[in-house]
């Protein structure tokens, strides 16, 4: 079996998920695990599908003719499932203001001490009290049994104190 990676983007409309389903599933792929949203009128996704060896081209050949209704694009997975044994997560939420920068700064740390984004998900609201922005993000980062978490959880609350937003751990 093959794993493939597919990003999908396009205009939001009803039956979007359907036709990618109907594509996968008529070339004997297996949909595995996805993340899916709309976002300011796009629809836009991850889908990881599993697929027969001898089946790999069929199936992408047959994902272009989705072309028109939406763009995907298929990547071949370069992982195997025992490529991160070793690794450790660490889960948190970052909350305050909104302004520019808050992303680049969280992610150049860990990015500094070697963690990699798993999993990501943000969003700005209104604040309830002072009419402001609000910009929350819930991650989970993972490093190698090597790296320091105790340097790593310091380098990010020192960085929350520097750009004034509160960083939660094991959230």
């Amino acid at each position: 079996m093959t794993t493939l990676v597919l990003t999908v983007v396009g205009a939001d409309r009803a039956g979007l998920v359907a036709a990618v389903a109907d594509v996968v599933d008529a070339h004997g792929g297996n949909w595995e695990t996805s993340e899916l949203a709309e976002l300011a009128g796009a629809f836009a996704g991850i889908i990881e599908v599993s697929v027969a060896d001898d089946r790999v081209d069929d199936l992408r050949a047959a994902l272009t003719g989705l072309d028109g209704l939406l763009t995907v694009a298929v990547h071949a997975s370069e992982t195997s499932p025992t490529d991160d044994v070793d690794m450790r997560r660490l889960a948190f939420t970052v909350l305050g203001n909104d302004r520019p920068g808050i992303v680049r700064e969280i992610s150049a740390t860990l990015s500094a001490h070697d963690l990699s984004i798993e999993r990501m998900s943000s969003e700005t609201y209104d604040a309830a009290m002072s009419g402001g922005r609000l910009f929350e993000a819930k991650i989970v980062a993972r490093a190698a049994a090597s790296v320091d978490i105790d340097a790593v959880q310091s380098a990010l609350e020192e960085l929350a104190a520097e750009i004034q937003v509160d960083v939660t751990l094991g959230s």
